[in-house]
C-alpha cells in the first residue's frame, strides 16, 4: 500500500512540477518524495526479479537524489520528468504487489 501512494505522490508532484516551474521550497519536497517513491518501486522490483525496472527507479532515485542534487537545464527537466511519470505509469501496471496470503487459506 505504501508503495501505491508514493508511486501515486512522485507521479503528481512531477506532473505539478512540469505544469509549474518549482519553487526552491517545492523543489525540496519534489526531490524527496521522487527519490523515497523511486526507491521503494526499485525494492519493489528488485523482489520480484525484475533487475532492468529496479536499475531504472534507481537511476530516477539518483536524478532526484535531494541529498546530492544534479542540476539540469529547463528542458532536460521536463523531459526527465515525462519520463519518470511514464515509468512509474507503467510500474502499476507491471509491478503489481503480491497478495497477501489469507489466514483461512493458511489454516487448512
Amino acid at each position: 500500500m505504501l508503495t501505491l501512494i508514493l508511486k501515486w505522490s512522485s507521479m503528481t508532484s512531477l506532473l505539478l512540477a512540469a505544469l509549474w516551474p518549482p519553487s526552491e521550497n517545492y523543489q525540496l519536497l519534489l526531490q524527496f518524495l521522487v527519490c523515497a517513491g523511486a526507491l521503494l518501486v526499485a525494492w519493489q522490483a528488485y523482489s520480484a526479479a525484475k533487475q532492468i525496472w529496479a536499475f531504472g527507479f534507481v537511476a530516477i532515485a539518483v536524478c532526484f537524489n535531494p541529498f546530492q542534487a544534479l542540476t539540469f537545464s529547463r528542458e532536460m527537466f521536463l523531459f526527465l520528468d515525462l519520463i519518470s511519470i511514464a515509468t512509474f505509469l507503467a510500474s502499476l501496471a507491471v509491478l503489481k504487489p503480491k497478495p497477501a496470503v489469507a489466514m483461512s487459506s493458511m489454516a487448512g
